[in-house]
């Protein structure tokens, strides 16, 4: 026979009442995780809708093929940027597009120096123009005259970008290069110097190479 357990150990169900702070966790918990998840769906979708409305916008001057097509060189040219930044180990946001002015990318990280920045600045007219000179070569072997047009468009836009002043990619390329050659590191400064020229140079021969009437596609 099994042992009869004490009726003494058993402890009676308590009427305990409504816990309400559980009550509301349980109820606001998942609206707050939700709302969370839509502001910052939201907020990437406003980022990625931005290249349709830079689509459009370029549509109405050159035409939908024209638009896509250039708007996939500015991409390509800020994926440069984009990637050099992650290979540094730096913190880069994906490229935001800002209709008729171009795109950009922001580095999260304020532990950028004069030589890192140098290099991620120097890499967007770099891979825009290799972006460029594929879509020209395959316009010269296609006889495609809007696949040479987006071509000439991606060498002037990146040679565009060359130019020392401001918010360009060249004027940041001018602040490191004096940076460095007052901070110690002329050596660096002067390598720099010389690539900024040398590419400035390819883009330019490029842009002369790919030029051909410009027309309404």
């Amino acid at each position: 026979m099994e042992p009869v357990s004490d009726p003494r150990d058993y402890e009676p169900i308590q009427p305990r009442g409504t816990y309400w702070s559980c009550l509301w966790a349980k109820i606001w918990g998942p609206i707050i995780c939700v709302g969370a998840a839509v502001i910052k769906l939201g907020f990437t979708f406003a980022k990625f809708f931005a290249i349709f409305v830079a689509v459009g916008g370029y549509a109405l001057i050159w035409g939908w093929q024209f638009a896509i097509g250039i708007v996939l060189l500015i991409l390509v040219h800020e994926l440069g940027h984009y990637f050099e930044a992650r290979a540094l180990g730096l913190h880069p946001s994906l490229p935001i597009f800002i209709p008729f002015i171009g795109a950009f990318v922001a580095i999260k990280d304020d532990r950028i120096n004069p030589w890192q920045h140098a290099k991620v600045a120097i890499a967007g007219p770099l891979v825009g123009g290799l972006g460029a000179a594929i879509v020209y070569g395959i316009g010269e072997v296609r006889s495609s005259g809007l696949l040479q047009a987006l071509g000439y468009t991606g060498f002037l836009l990146n040679l565009f970008n060359m130019l020392p002043i401001g918010f360009l990619d060249g004027g940041a390329i001018a602040r490191s290069f004096r940076f460095l050659r007052l901070g110690g590191a002329p050596r660096r400064a002067y390598g720099l110097g010389a690539a900024y020229l040398l590419l400035a140079g390819l883009l330019a021969l490029g842009m002369w190479a790919a030029h051909v009437p410009q027309h309404r596609l």
